[in-house]
């Protein structure tokens, strides 16, 4: 199996800053993708930001400019760099890797972390 632990989230002012990680552990062959995900009081959840194992970012509109998602492969470990937090940008921010757990191509799988609250007021 497969286990995602976050860390990180927080209270924070508006036009503030914070950094999420996320560390993947077991079973690994590799990580294809690693990405963040929220989900706002009384919203669907929906994708932040994801990179490819290649360092490729890509990016909700609504925090273009003011994120950034990196990978450090070699700790299997993705962070979110939330700069300029406005009070929208409150959630529970989870976690997500697409993992392949052996060589073959039907071992990968989508985990997900627990979720960390990250607050923003005004």
């Amino acid at each position: 199996q497969v286990q995602l632990v976050e860390s990180g989230g927080g209270l924070v002012q508006s036009g503030g800053s914070l950094r999420l990680s996320c560390a993947a552990s077991g079973s690994i062959f590799s990580i294809i993708t690693m990405g963040w995900y929220r989900q706002g009081p009384g919203k669907q959840r929906e994708l932040v930001a994801s990179v490819t194992n290649g360092g490729t970012p890509d990016y909700a509109d609504s925090v273009k400019g003011r994120f950034t998602i990196s990978r450090d492969n070699a700790k299997n470990t993705v962070y979110l760099q939330m700069d300029s937090l406005k009070p929208e940008d409150t959630a529970v921010y989870y976690c997500n890797a697409l993992v392949q757990r052996t060589y073959w191509y039907t071992s990968r799988g989508n985990y997900w972390g627990q979720g960390t609250q990250v607050t923003v007021s005004s």
